[in-house]
């Protein structure tokens, strides 16, 4: 239940602010975090990760399998 949660929380977090969420991932995956340059599609996807991070939370919270 708690990993339900966080990962809704972080669908919210990448559904409302994508470039947030992966520039805060990209700096700590990465030496030199602010010179790194990224697709514009990379924050779609994040998008596109959120919102099936939330509707997989909200269909494991309704009693599905």
């Amino acid at each position: 239940m708690a990993l339900r949660l966080v990962l809704l929380v972080l669908g919210v977090l990448e559904l409302l602010r994508p470039r947030k969420v992966v520039d805060f991932w990209m700096g700590m995956a990465a030496t030199n975090g602010d010179e790194v340059d990224l697709r514009p599609w990379v924050y779609s996807a994040a998008r596109v990760e959120g919102a099936l991070l939330v509707l997989w939370a909200l269909k494991r919270g309704r009693g599905g399998k």
